[in-house]
């Protein structure tokens, strides 16, 4: 069982940044990937970013390529979310999220095994 705890999350105007964390139980957290979600109100939960155990690993969807940055500190089981240059869009509840692969945690549905409760992220004037 894995239990994962987001925060970090607020509002922030446009331009500016925010860093997510999430904090997982367990001591097999370095053996899960570790990803974010994110979800717009109105819209689908959708794919962010993801990191391996390592991480060699590090895909992320083209909408936050070149702005956001995922690392993890498996000593500390948490795993980051940097977030730069943000954007009205990246408004949204965003999602930390365990997966036994790099491909389940990027498919579509994403075959993920455990989930956070979430963290609002909102970027405005």
């Amino acid at each position: 069982q894995v239990q994962l705890v987001e925060s970090g999350g607020g509002l922030v105007q446009p331009g500016g940044s925010l860093r997510l964390s999430c904090a997982g139980s367990g001591r097999t957290f370095s053996s899960w990937v570790m990803g974010w979600f994110r979800q717009a109100p109105g819209k689908e939960r959708e794919f962010v970013s993801a990191a391996d155990w390592n991480p060699t690993n590090t895909p992320y969807a083209d909408s936050v390529k070149g702005r956001f940055t995922i690392s993890r500190d498996n000593a500390k089981n948490t795993v980051y979310l940097q977030m730069n240059s943000l954007k009205p869009e990246d408004t949204g509840v965003y999602y930390c999220a365990a997966a036994p692969s790099i491909q389940r945690i990027t498919s579509k549905p994403p075959l993920v095994s455990y989930w956070g409760k979430g963290t609002l992220v909102t970027v405005s004037s």
